[in-house]
């Protein structure tokens, strides 16, 4: 059974740091693509960070040079540094895990982000 498990969600101030984290199973980790993507009320849902099975990373306009992800295989988790937040970076973000030329594609519950004074 595959599983994605958000964790680091929280209050903070603008200015503000925290990391993500998303631990996965019962997938072959080091062969999928991870995501994170991030939903704020009365939004649709949009891609926020990628980092690949060879370890490129892409990432939206808005948090370039903010956001930074990263990934250890050995421990099977991939991460979402976050600094310098701002209250438009509120919203619930999920962990994806994709695996290239195939249908497997998997989804974590969401960790809640609140960036507020």
């Amino acid at each position: 059974q595959v599983q994605l498990v958000e964790s680091g969600g929280g209050l903070v101030q603008p200015g503000g740091s925290l990391r993500l984290s998303c631990a996965a199973s019962g997938i072959i980790f080091r062969l999928y693509n991870m995501k994170w993507y991030r939903q704020a009320p009365g939004k649709q849902r949009e891609l926020v960070a990628t980092i690949t099975s060879g370890e490129g990373r892409n990432y939206q306009d808005s948090v370039k040079g903010r956001f930074t992800i990263s990934r250890v295989n050995a421990k099977n988790t991939v991460y979402l540094q976050m600094n310098s937040l701002k209250p438009e970076d509120t919203a619930v973000y999920y962990c994806n895990a994709e695996r290239p030329y195939s249908r497997e594609d998997y989804w974590g519950k969401g960790t809640q982000v609140t960036v507020s004074s």
